[in-house]
């Protein structure tokens, strides 16, 4: 098997408002062997029921990347997506591949 690069949205501290709240931008940076694939049929009708979004790919993400994925932006082969829900993870020992989190995407844009 052999993963795809896609572009993460991240958020940079800017600067900070008149308050001490932060101020972001988003930048992007690429996450290299992410895995892509296709849901299951109960993907879709799980996240449908529970979420009310459409799964469009489930992503494949390498064992030992730090980055939040939650609620953020995904370009995969050039187009845009949002991930939703919290990625999903097991026992990364007990996982015999290079991915070790599961994240849902949803087209987006």
């Amino acid at each position: 098997m052999q993963g795809t690069n896609v572009l993460l949205s991240v958020d940079v501290i800017e600067g900070y408002d008149d308050f001490g709240a932060p101020i972001y931008r988003e930048e992007y940076e690429e996450i290299e062997d992410c895995l892509v694939g296709s849901p299951s049929a109960d993907d879709i009708t799980s996240a449908l029921s529970l979420y009310g979004k459409k799964i469009e790919y489930i992503v494949g993400i390498p064992k030992g990347d730090t980055h939040d994925w939650a609620d953020k932006t995904v370009i995969i082969w050039g187009e845009k997506y949002k991930t939703f829900g919290f990625p999903m993870t097991g026992i990364q020992a007990n996982i015999p591949l290079r991915w070790g989190q599961n994240i849902r995407v949803e087209r987006y844009g």
